[in-house]
């Protein structure tokens, strides 16, 4: 039997993604204008992982594009676990910097997890420490974790209805499935987090109105989990020899949602572009009192060591 037809609408990350810089950079241009410092991003990479060094190389580049100044420390393979954290304390330490980014994984010897949390809060704009997952917990403002920041934008660009909505989330990890899942419900959805010993897994997806898949299985999710017409957010990202794959089977997944990210240019530009605005709000917020009232609105809450002589590398 041939396949039929795609009848979703596909969510152009892409294209979001750049609506969104385009603002950042707009509101940056406005924030310098009215008087603020410039924020500042500093990315540290510890080692010489070719895929790290493009992502991070991918970050800096994005922050020249909307006048945010870049700070990149690119530490060497054997640095030891308390040379990375005196380069995090003195970057806590920095005024320059709004914004810290320890880039993961790290190698071997580097627990990247524990220097993570060594990040000053007010300056996580990866929204990964203990004390902006309890922020996010708790309903208060804070800088919230960017690839999951980054589907709730998706979904309020195609006014997806999230209030009073069923939710499932596949996956429950840290980094995505959690944090996603209390976005969700802080829009007052009705969210079910689904992981390895949920019982019936594909009934319990075709319950959703919005389906977020973030377990980082190749096509795990058909078209059968599916309800006809619901949204379909695939956040996972796998390489294979046919390519870039997502969580979900694209092609039959498509033939039953309404609205569909593609794998890749869905769920993945919007990261950096989150990562910038929450660089911004980390400024807003950092400037003092004065200022807090303009960061407190939906955007930001939906918010080698250095040898002698040598500056960082500026972008």
């Amino acid at each position: 039997m041939m396949p039929g037809p795609m009848t979703a609408t596909l969510i152009d990350g892409k294209a979001i993604a750049q609506q969104v810089r385009a603002e950042v950079r707009d509101e940056v241009e406005a924030w310098i204008a009215a008087g603020g410092d410039r924020p500042g991003l500093a990315t540290v990479l510890v080692g010489d992982d070719a895929a790290s060094a493009v992502y991070v190389a991918g970050k800096q580049r994005a922050c020249v594009e909307v006048g945010i100044e870049g700070f990149a420390y690119d530490l060497p393979v054997d640095s030891t676990q308390a040379e990375v954290l005196a380069r995090l304390a003195e970057l806590n330490a920095d005024p320059r910097v709004s914004g810290i980014l320890l880039q993961l994984p790290t190698p071997p010897q580097i627990d990247g997890a524990r220097l993570t949390t060594r990040i000053d809060p007010a300056k996580d704009v990866d929204g990964l420490t203990p004390v902006s997952a309890g922020l996010l917990s708790k309903g208060l403002p804070g800088l919230r974790p960017c690839t999951p920041t980054g589907v709730i934008e998706l979904l309020h660009r195609h006014d997806v209805a999230i209030e009073g909505a069923e939710a499932v989330v596949v996956g429950r990890s840290d980094l995505v499935g959690r944090p996603v899942a209390a976005l969700l419900l802080a829009e007052n959805a009705t969210v079910t987090v689904c992981h390895s010993r949920t019982r019936d897994l594909p009934a319990v997806c075709r319950r959703a109105d919005v389906l977020i898949a973030a377990v980082g299985r190749p096509g795990m999710v058909t078209g059968d989990w599916i309800k006809p017409g619901a949204t379909v957010i695939d956040v996972g990202i796998t390489r294979t020899d046919a390519g870039l794959v997502g969580d979900v089977e694209f092609r039959s997944a498509s033939e039953v949602a309404g609205l569909i990210t593609p794998v890749p240019g869905g769920v993945g530009p919007m990261t950096i572009a989150i990562l910038l605005r929450n660089t911004l709000e980390a400024a807003r917020r950092q400037a003092g009192p004065a200022w807090t009232a303009a960061a407190d609105r939906p955007a930001a809450v939906s918010v080698g060591l250095r040898q002698p002589g040598r500056e960082p590398r500026r972008t």
